[in-house]
C-alpha cells in the first residue's frame, strides 16, 4: 500500500508539473503572435510610405515636365520656330504621354501669370484657305472631303507663344518717362566701347523696341505680308520680287541682324531670309501647276529661290500668308500698319501751329486735322480690305 501510494504520489507531481507547464507555453506563444501583428503593421506602414513616395515622385516629375515645357516654349519662341506636339512628347513627356493635358495646362498658367504669354495652336492650311482646293462631285471626292474635314478638325498640333498683354498696357509701357530716360543715359556705353555691337536708341520706355527685337528683318517681314495682302492675299513669285526690287531688295541683298542673332555674320540674304520665314510659318510658297512639259519643281523651297531648271520648264510659284502670320500678326494689324504709313505722309495734327497751341484757332486746326486723319484712316482701311478681296481677318 505504501508503495502504491508512493507511486501515485510520484505521478501526481508530474501531472501538476505538466499542468504548470501548459500556461508557460501559452505565454511563450503570445509574444510570437504579437510580433506577427507588429510586422504586419510595419509592412503596411512601409507600403503606405512607398505609395506616398511614389505620389511625391509623380508630382515632382510632373512639375519638372511643366518647367521643361515652359523652357522649351521660350527657346522655340526665341528662334521664332513653331513648337510641335511630337517635340513636346519627345523632349518633355517621354513615356508619360497621357499627362499632356495636365502638363500643358500648368505650363499655360506659368506662361500667362508670370511671363504674360500663352501657347496658341496654329490654324491648319485648310482653315486658312478652305477654298484653295475645290473637289469635284462624286463618291471619291466626298470621301476625300470627309478625310480632309477630319484632319482639319484634329487641329495642327503646332503651337507658338503669343503675348497676352492688352493694347492699352502696351501703349502705356511705350510712353516715355524722364526717370527711365535718365537711367538709360547713365548706363549707356561710351563711344569707344568695342563690346557694343550695334547702336540702340534710348526712348525712356518700359518697352524698348530698338533693343528687344530684330527691327530690320521684322520691318521687311511686315512689308512682305502687306504686299501679299493688298495683292489679293496671293502674289506670284516674280511679281513679289519685282516689288521688292523697287525697295532695293534683290535676292542677294543682305538683311542685317543684331548681335543677338545666331546667324553667321549677323546677316542673311533675302533668298535665305524668305526660306527662314517659310520654316517659321510666316509665309508659304506653293507651286502653281506644272511646267509646259508637265514636269514638277526640282528643288521646291530650296534656299527660297526658283532653280534655273524650273524657270526653263515654265514652273511658277505663288506666295501666301503662313499660319504663324495669321495667328501672331493678323490681317487687321497689317492693314492698320499700311493705313498709318500712308496717312502719316500727310503730317501729324498740330505740326504747323507755330507755338499757338493755346490759341483757339490752333485747337480748331488740330481738331480738324485729327478728324481728317481718322477719315483718311477709315478710307485707307476700306481700300486695303477691297484690295485683299474681302473682310479682313483678326488673330484667333
Amino acid at each position: 500500500m505504501a508503495r502504491g501510494s508512493t507511486t501515485r504520489s510520484q505521478k501526481a507531481p508530474k501531472a501538476s508539473q505538466a499542468q504548470a507547464s501548459q500556461p508557460r507555453r501559452s505565454q511563450k506563444q503570445r509574444p510570437a503572435e504579437e510580433s506577427e501583428d507588429e510586422q504586419d503593421d510595419d509592412q503596411e506602414d512601409d507600403d503606405n510610405m512607398e505609395v506616398d513616395q511614389e505620389l511625391d515622385d509623380g508630382q515632382n516629375d510632373e512639375k519638372r515636365m511643366v518647367h521643361e515645357l515652359v523652357r522649351l516654349a521660350m527657346f522655340n519662341e526665341h528662334r521664332r520656330m513653331p513648337l510641335r506636339r511630337e517635340e513636346i512628347s519627345k523632349k518633355v513627356l517621354g513615356s508619360n504621354t497621357r499627362a499632356f493635358a495636365r502638363v500643358f495646362a500648368a505650363a499655360q498658367d506659368i506662361l500667362q501669370n508670370i511671363l504674360g504669354m500663352r501657347l496658341v495652336e496654329l490654324r491648319t492650311r485648310a482653315e486658312l484657305d478652305p477654298d484653295k482646293e475645290k473637289l469635284n462631285d462624286g463618291e471619291e471626292a466626298r470621301n476625300a472631303a470627309g478625310v480632309k474635314r477630319k484632319a482639319a478638325a484634329a487641329g495642327s498640333k503646332t503651337y507658338i507663344l503669343r503675348s497676352t498683354l492688352s493694347d492699352e498696357l502696351i501703349e502705356a509701357m511705350a510712353v516715355t518717362h524722364e526717370e527711365i530716360l535718365e537711367d538709360e543715359a547713365e548706363d549707356a556705353p561710351s563711344e569707344d566701347d568695342e563690346e557694343e555691337q550695334y547702336s540702340a536708341k534710348n526712348y525712356g520706355t518700359m518697352l524698348a523696341w530698338s533693343k528687344g527685337d530684330q527691327l530690320a528683318p521684322l520691318g521687311i517681314l511686315y512689308v512682305i505680308l502687306a504686299l501679299i495682302l493688298v495683292s489679293g492675299r496671293v502674289v506670284g513669285d516674280q511679281e513679289l520680287r519685282v516689288m521688292l526690287k523697287r525697295l532695293n531688295l534683290s535676292g542677294t541683298t543682305n538683311i542685317p541682324f543684331t548681335a543677338a542673332s545666331t546667324h553667321p555674320g549677323n546677316a542673311l540674304t533675302l533668298d535665305n531670309y524668305l526660306t527662314q520665314l517659310m520654316r517659321q510659318g510666316y509665309i508659304d510658297r506653293a507651286q502653281v501647276g506644272a511646267g509646259a512639259d508637265g514636269k514638277k519643281a526640282t528643288n521646291k523651297g530650296k534656299r527660297g529661290r526658283v532653280a534655273a531648271a524650273d524657270e526653263e520648264a515654265g514652273i511658277t510659284y505663288e506666295w501666301r500668308w503662313g499660319p504663324r502670320a495669321a495667328s501672331e500678326v493678323g490681317e487687321k494689324a497689317v492693314a492698320k500698319f499700311v493705313a498709318e504709313f500712308m496717312v502719316a505722309q500727310h503730317g501729324q495734327p498740330g505740326d504747323d501751329d507755330d507755338g499757338e497751341e493755346n490759341s483757339g484757332a490752333a485747337r480748331v486746326r488740330a481738331q480738324k486735322k485729327q478728324t481728317d486723319a481718322e477719315a483718311q484712316m477709315d478710307k485707307m482701311l476700306t481700300g486695303v480690305a477691297r484690295a485683299a478681296g474681302g473682310e479682313l481677318a483678326d488673330i484667333k
